[in-house]
């Protein structure tokens, strides 16, 4: 399985496509070049584009970055964080958690907008629950430790925030993989994956679930179950129970969820060349992602596939796989635009922004819609223990993932809540609170027990 290709004592390292970048390989002496089970080392490169220029992501005090914002500007966002410092704002929202950590000159500057274009609704009225996920520890103060810790010998290391780690793992042909890979080792021992079918009911005896009725190309089926893992959105999962308590029904129904459309584009370049020290192929811009915060665009991200794994890509020297990643609601009028239409709409804000110029040419595109991609922390979030208490009270149930638990997770955190289901499924107790409390700081554990 995959953590068998994780990177291991005494496994060779390859550089993937000359670039420095190593590769990890499970087995002595393979080719990366013809081996697909293979982890990459890659450099975590995000940054913001703000203004037609880049900002680290996450913010980091550096000469580059006070030279773009300017003295006066640095001098500002300096004194609206010691006065942030001084003046500790109760954590009711997430536009105070941001506040609270690095001042409101920079809030403004970097978060508010953005934060708005993501979840289509004003920091003011989302809960600090998102930021304890996803933030967690980072703020000013943590930036300059982080500064500080470079400088230190290393049993005065200090704790590395999880938002700052600068490296990460990816498999060759992108996280499908893994699932691929898991389902072929499932088959291999003897397990049955039906694919193309859809859950529709759960059928509940006191607090265990004892079969699951399906849809199978039209078909009603029923299979008795022992055990429900599920990654299923918590509205869904929560609609298809019987006998729900009406209360606990009606906080599932009122879980709210952001969608999401990719719009990729297969470019011959960007205008943009690379001015960092990082080795890129055809010297393009060595960011996974960039966060797009200009005014008057509605692209919210931009990703290079070609830095995620150039194995993506049939020809990364010569071409560069871009998505263009935007937030909307299902069945809005962006969601609901025909796919030439939003290629269109992706070039034009492209050229707006500067990252091509009018000779860029676009070789192929496709377009991606996923529902349901970003559970949301406001409406009836707020009350979501409840539900978590009542999920946990059925006895053989286990909600995993980022959906599955409603919580945004980036994905070693999803999978790492299957990995604890399965321990607990492996040595039983009336505890589940393991499988919930990935990710989650000790306090929030203690706000958030039933």
């Amino acid at each position: 399985m995959w953590q068998e290709l994780l990177p291991l004592q005494g496994c060779p390292a390859y550089d993937d496509r000359k670039l420095g970048r190593k590769v990890r390989l499970a087995a002595h002496g393979e080719d990366p070049e013809q081996t697909d089970r293979v982890m990459l080392s890659r450099n975590r490169v995000s940054r913001i584009f703000y203004h037609k220029r880049f900002f680290d992501y996450p913010l980091r005090i550096s000469l580059p970055t006070i030279c773009r914002l300017g003295l006066l500007t640095t001098a500002f966002a300096g004194a609206s964080y010691l006065w942030s410092m001084l003046f500790q704002k109760p954590e009711s929202s997430l536009e105070n958690f941001y506040i609270n950590r690095f001042g409101r000159k920079l809030y403004t500057m970097f978060f508010e907008k953005y934060t708005e274009k993501l979840w289509g609704r004003h920091p003011q009225v989302i809960s600090a629950d998102w930021g304890e996920q996803r933030v967690k520890g980072l703020s000013i103060k943590v930036i300059f430790q982080n500064i500080l810790q470079k400088f230190l010998p290393e049993h005065y290391s200090l704790k590395k925030e999880t938002s700052l780690i600068e490296e990460f793992y990816y498999p060759k042909y992108g996280p499908g993989q893994f699932w691929q890979v898991t389902a072929s080792e499932i088959e291999k021992m003897g397990g049955e994956i039906r694919f193309g079918c859809r859950v529709e009911k759960f059928i509940k005896n006191g607090n265990t679930i004892t079969g699951i009725v399906f849809s199978n190309n039209g078909q009603q089926e029923i299979c008795n179950c022992d055990y429900v893992v599920s990654s299923m959105p918590l509205k869904d999962l929560v609609a298809g129970v019987e006998e729900v308590p009406a209360n606990i029904r009606a906080i599932a129904e009122g879980l709210p969820y952001r969608d999401f459309v990719t719009i990729g584009l297969l470019l011959d370049k960007l205008k943009l060349k690379n001015t960092t020290k990082l080795k890129t192929l055809s010297n393009i811009i060595p960011d996974c992602w960039i966060y797009v915060q200009e005014p008057g665009v509605k692209l919210g991200r931009i990703q290079v596939f070609n830095n995620w794994s150039p194995y993506m890509v049939k020809d990364p020297d010569n071409t560069i796989w871009i998505g263009l990643e935007y937030f909307c609601s299902e069945n809005d009028a962006f969601w609901s635009m025909p796919t030439e239409e939003l290629k269109k709409l992706g070039i034009q804000e492209l050229l707006e922004i500067g990252l091509i110029g009018k000779d860029t040419q676009v070789h192929d595109f496709h377009v991606e819609k996923v529902k349901k991609a970003y559970p949301a922390y406001f409406d009836t979030y707020g009350q979501i223990n409840e539900l978590i208490c009542y999920l946990n009270s059925i006895s053989n149930l286990y909600c995993v993932g980022r959906n599955g638990q409603h919580r945004y997770n980036n994905m070693d955190h999803s999978m790492a809540t299957s990995f604890a289901a399965v321990q607990h499924l492996l040595h039983p107790t009336d505890d589940k609170s393991a499988i919930w409390n990935v990710n989650v700081e000790k306090e929030y554990h203690e706000k958030k027990g039933c």
